[in-house]
């Protein structure tokens, strides 16, 4: 649609000149972002005409104006030129692309120059202050042979992909990754059904981009200078294609930062599905000022370090020795807390190398941003002379930061310390760097010395004491004479100005030095430019042995911060059993409830593996069922990304993936149930567990009857017993303790509750898991502590009372019925009768018997 259709005006006359360029524009952008929003300079304000004046007024909140012609208007809302990035940020943060056409001349009398400066979208700006400190992934999804995901951040220059044989196994990536904007193959986003359901899982901005082969493979070449043989089909290499055209074009052509593509299998990590993910709050907590496991491992001094950490932490390991590289690169720096400290303290002053290699690779790197560049690079000799004598992958850290060419010496020898924000400025070039620039400055100095001795000179001269020689932007260089003495003025001056009680005037050699001046001034910031990009050309040669060093800087803050966290809050090294051999944990505690509850959180051993590959588990809400399995849960997978964890002692295997189901959710924007989206996870987590998965499972079932429940949990414990994944299943369904003696390596577990005595109603929690299935739920207690109505609470234990025996006779009659008469022996009927007595009478509890 050409722009000139969505500017809404009124009347039929042709536009005014300056909105024909408004529409020329917009209709550039459009090409490639159909649906951006130009912000158009005019004088010292951006402003946006028609229907997109409408969308900013409505998402920044500005006022609606007009923008009139004799015989046409159009909507009008503007911005000033200052609040520019505060207002990219909000739109950003809505979703909405931004195109920024600056001016590129002075105000004259005709129609100035205006040409689109930047093109800004979520997933592809790379200025710091329109980034957070995470990564920032524009993301493409193509199809062929499955899924094909490319991922880049145009910040950093990361770029991978990665294929996929299920679209569940695509969602999850996507889900951790946490892409900002998505391009969607139009297989895909021509499909009504597809497209909706990406939609409803995935909060993010849908941008069109071509998928062409032809153009991708062209993409690819012009990028890294071949088509990698790593992209194996057709489907990568669109995805792949696809991603570098997008970015491309919203960088006007730069993408120097890119320099490789790593493929990523996804079956060469633990596998993380997204359920599993925000269950165990890796990265989101569930309650609005809860806490997650990145905010308790989050000891990084870099921002680079927090990405790497979130980087592990999304994809655990399954190489052993990888495992233990990492783990001895730890205990190094846990039993040397000097050396730890003062790794630490150096990384707390390096800025962000991975980003500032990035800007320095596209040339676009700032004054300030050089300088901090220099910053950190000065301290790469500390950090290399610090791990003298480590190995492992602190060896190769060091020698990542010790083959780093000595660039230092010249940003030193060529910036001022402080330099300016801009390049232009003036003042950026240190003195004695380039001859004619000191030259330059020179020649300008002594005009400024005859200037400051103008005034004294002049005062001798004439005889006024308090003549002033003084400066506006309006009048330049003048000499400034007060009434009583202006019959004193020598013929020489010109006034130029009259005042209230002054008046103002020049002479011929003023204006003459002021044009020098200016001239000298304008040569020195032209050559002061040229030197910043000759140096910052010099500095792009070096981008990737930069980008090499911020990759080491970040490996080395996640290690030490693992060392920290596990120095301070007393973590111990795990130890890596045979595949599929036990895990087995003594006196564990949960990382973050641990952090929040201090010395009153209560450990507990866990054990799965030959003593029995699955636990049942019972008791009380509130007894700490779900802390105790998300412990294993969280202890498994940081183990698997090389940390230390929160334990006494720790024995682990290698689990392919963590499946989890816990606490109730429901998709409401998709019609979907809470017991749907429960039964769509279980049906995940049956399909891919293995007998080499950590599986955890809270109540199964609870979102339908209680018959359907027990049914459905009861059967997938023996699909998971028949598979061999390790298991840790809570429950409410006493009936399922009774599969103890039925499935081998099945044992019973509880959190210990006790009632207060003289049936006061109280409960006392001990947070203690204690072999044997638990007597009762104590719900009815529970809804007391949770303030229930008396009046409620009491009828509720009088109707499960009746319930309860209901519910005994309802399980005689089961047991009767299942019965084979014929094959009692005499004995054993006197047995059963016995036992039916005694559960009559109280004497013994009916659903652990």
């Amino acid at each position: 649609m050409r722009a000139q259709n969505v500017l809404k005006g009124t009347g039929s006359g042709a536009l005014p000149p300056m909105l024909e360029q408004y529409v020329r524009l917009r209709d550039e952008v459009a090409e490639g972002l159909p649906h951006a929003l130009l912000l158009f300079q005019v004088g010292d304000f951006y402003e946006t005409f028609g229907e997109d004046a409408e969308r900013a007024a409505r998402i920044l909140g500005l006022a609606l104006t007009h923008k009139s012609s004799r015989d046409f208007s159009t909507p009008m809302a503007g911005m000033p030129l200052r609040a520019l990035d505060s207002h990219v940020e909000r739109l950003l943060a809505a979703g909405v692309c931004v195109a920024v056409a600056d001016q590129f001349e002075e105000p004259g009398t005709g129609l100035m120059e205006r040409k689109v400066a930047q093109l800004l979208t979520p997933g592809t700006v790379t200025e710091e202050r329109h980034l957070g400190a995470d990564e920032n992934y524009l993301a493409a999804v193509a199809t062929g042979d499955g899924y094909a995901l490319a991922l880049l951040d145009v910040s950093t220059g990361e770029f991978r992909c990665a294929a996929f044989h299920t679209r569940l196994a695509l969602y999850d990536e996507l889900s951790r990754c946490r892409a900002r904007e998505v391009l969607l193959a139009p297989e895909l986003s021509g499909n009504a059904a597809l497209l909706a359901d990406f939609q409803a899982r995935f909060p993010v901005m849908l941008s069109p981009a071509t998928f062409d082969e032809g153009q991708s493979r062209d993409a690819l070449t012009l990028t890294l200078g071949e088509v990698p043989p790593s992209l194996s089909s057709a489907a990568l290499v669109r995805a792949c294609g696809a991603v570098l055209g997008y970015a491309r074009m919203t960088q006007q052509g730069e993408l120097n930062m890119v320099r490789r593509v790593v493929r990523f299998e996804p079956g060469a990590h633990m596998r993380l599905p997204d359920a599993a993910v925000r269950a165990l709050e890796l990265f989101q907590a569930q309650a609005p000022q809860g806490r997650t496991l990145t905010d308790v491992l989050c000891q990084t001094r870099t921002a680079g370090g927090r990405r790497r950490l979130r980087a592990w932490l999304r994809a655990p390991l399954l190489d052993e020795l990888s495992i233990r590289a990492r783990l001895d690169s730890v205990e190094a720096l846990t039993r040397a807390p000097d050396l730890r400290g003062s790794v630490r303290a150096l990384l707390y002053r390096a800025h962000d190398l991975e980003r500032l290699a990035a800007r320095v690779a596209t040339r676009r790197a700032a004054p300030r941003e050089v300088a901090a560049l220099a910053r950190t690079l000065d301290l790469l000799p500390e950090v290399t002379a610090l791990l003298a004598g480590q190995g492992g992958l602190l060896g190769g850290v060091r020698e990542r930061l010790a083959g780093l060419p000595d660039v230092v010496t010249r940003i030193r020898a060529a910036l001022v310390d402080e330099p300016p924000i801009r390049a232009g400025e003036g003042g950026l070039i240190r003195d004695g760097f380039h001859a004619d620039l000191d030259a330059l400055r020179t020649e300008a100095l002594s005009h400024r010395a005859w200037l400051a001795e103008l005034e004294a000179t002049e005062r001798v001269r004439t005889g006024i004491g308090n003549l002033k020689v003084g400066f506006t932007g309006v009048f330049g260089y003048y000499l400034e004479v007060t009434g009583p003495h202006l019959s004193k003025v020598p013929a020489d001056y010109r006034q130029i100005a009259t005042l209230k009680d002054r008046a103002r005037f020049t002479r011929p050699d003023l204006r003459e030095r002021e044009r020098e001046i200016a001239r000298l001034e304008a040569a020195a910031s032209r050559l002061e430019l040229e030197v910043f990009t000759e140096l910052r050309a010099g500095l792009a040669a070096h981008a990737e042995a930069l980008s090499d060093a911020a990759g080491a800087l970040s490996d080395l803050d996640v290690l030490a911060a693992l060392a920290e966290v596990a120095a301070e809050a007393g973590w111990i090294r795990p130890e890596t059993t045979e595949e599929g051999g036990e895990l087995r944990l003594t006196q564990a505690r949960h990382p973050v409830v641990e952090r929040s509850l201090g010395g009153r959180f209560v450990p507990n051993d866990v054990t799965l593996g030959e003593a029995g590959r699955l636990v049942l588990l019972t008791g009380p809400n509130m007894a700490g069922k779900s802390t105790y399995l998300r412990t294993a849960a969280l202890c498994a997978l940081l183990h698997q990304i090389g940390s230390f964890v929160p334990a006494d002692r720790a024995e682990l295997p290698i689990y392919d993936a963590v499946h989890t189901r816990i606490g109730a959710s429901d998709d409401l924007a998709g019609g979907r149930s809470t017991f749907m989206v429960e039964m769509s996870e279980l049906a995940a987590i049956l399909h891919g567990a293995t007998a080499r998965s950590l599986v955890i499972l809270d109540e199964i079932g609870r979102g339908t009857s209680t018959l359907d429940g027990l049914a459905i949990a009861q059967a997938a414990l023996e699909h998971l017993h028949a598979a061999g994944a390790q298991t840790l299943f809570a429950t409410h369904y006493f009936e399922l303790t009774r599969l103890e003696g039925e499935l081998p390596g099945l044992r019973n577990l509880h959190v210990a509750a006790e009632e207060d005595a003289a049936g006061s109603g109280g409960l006392t929690f001990y947070h203690q898991v204690v072999p044997g299935a638990a007597r009762q739920s104590y719900g009815v207690e529970v809804a007391r502590l949770a303030g229930l109505p008396g009046p409620v609470t009491t009828r509720a234990a009088k109707l499960l009372s009746a319930l309860s025996v209901q519910g005994d006779d309802r399980k005689l009659t089961r047991e009767l019925a299942a019965l084979d008469v014929g094959r009692l022996t005499p004995l054993q009927a006197l047995e059963l009768l016995h036992r039916w007595q005694r559960e009559a009478r109280g004497e013994v509890d009916a659903v652990s018997s």
